[in-house]
């Protein structure tokens, strides 16, 4: 073999060693973007819900409530 059969032969792994390369990150981005297209439609449906957020910042304000009453009590004393 002389130094030219060499060189395309080594150019040519090179060639198909990238190309694989380049397919399989074309491959991950296709997927990674239907992922995020998935997480973009059913982000929404796991949000908490108008009604359980009002439930729940009852009782916060409840407490708050009782903390504020019983300061008060105390600075009376």
């Amino acid at each position: 073999m002389d130094v030219q059969s060499l060189i395309n032969i080594a150019a040519v792994i090179a060639i198909g060693s990238g190309g694989w390369f380049a397919r399989e990150l074309w491959g991950a981005v296709k997927e990674l973007r239907r992922d995020l297209h998935d997480l973009e439609i059913d982000l929404p449906k796991s949000y908490v819900s108008k009604l359980d957020m009002d439930k729940r910042m009852d009782h916060i304000e409840t407490m708050f409530q009782r903390i504020y009453d019983k300061l008060d009590g105390k600075a009376d004393k």
